[in-house]
């Protein structure tokens, strides 16, 4: 067998082994790569309720920050991608950006105070519960940034 056959029958092999397991994968149970944490496994139907109305709140509060944080992203994707970018205008655009997340972040601390008194063990972290991304690009990829509306 020459060495390209051989290539192309072990990627045929490991594309058909991945795509075996695939639905393996879809079929954990929640709390298990669905974005749920073990904190939300371990609610009371009248907690999980009382959680929902907080995110909601939560998701309500911020909306219009969020707004902005979309927008500012833009703007400042456009001075990066400016002919010859102002480093100065980026800076002040970032310092804009980070103010709108620090905002975020303190009604999201509120929202965990808030959840561990309906709760006290409900966990949170990322891709778990109702939490946040981090890093400056939040948004950018699965598992980052706020949840959307319809998502919860």
């Amino acid at each position: 067998m020459q060495k390209s056959e051989k290539l192309s029958l072990l990627l045929v092999l490991a594309l058909t082994l991945s795509l075996g397991l695939a639905p393996s994968i879809w079929a954990q149970p929640m709390g298990k790569g669905q974005g749920h944490g073990p904190g939300m496994m371990n609610l009371t139907p009248e907690q999980a309720g009382k959680i929902f109305d907080l995110h909601e709140k939560f998701h309500a509060d911020t909306v219009d920050v969020r707004k902005q944080m979309m927008v500012k992203r833009a703007e400042l994707a456009a001075l990066r991608k400016a002919e010859k970018p102002d480093q100065n205008a980026i800076q002040a655009k970032q310092k804009e950006l980070n103010t709108l997340r620090d905002q975020i972040k303190e009604k999201m601390t509120a929202f965990q105070s808030e959840a561990k008194k309906i709760a006290p063990d409900f966990e949170m972290g990322r891709g778990h519960g109702f939490g946040m991304g981090p890093g400056p690009d939040m948004g950018k990829g699965p598992g980052s940034g706020p949840p959307p509306h319809h998502a919860r």
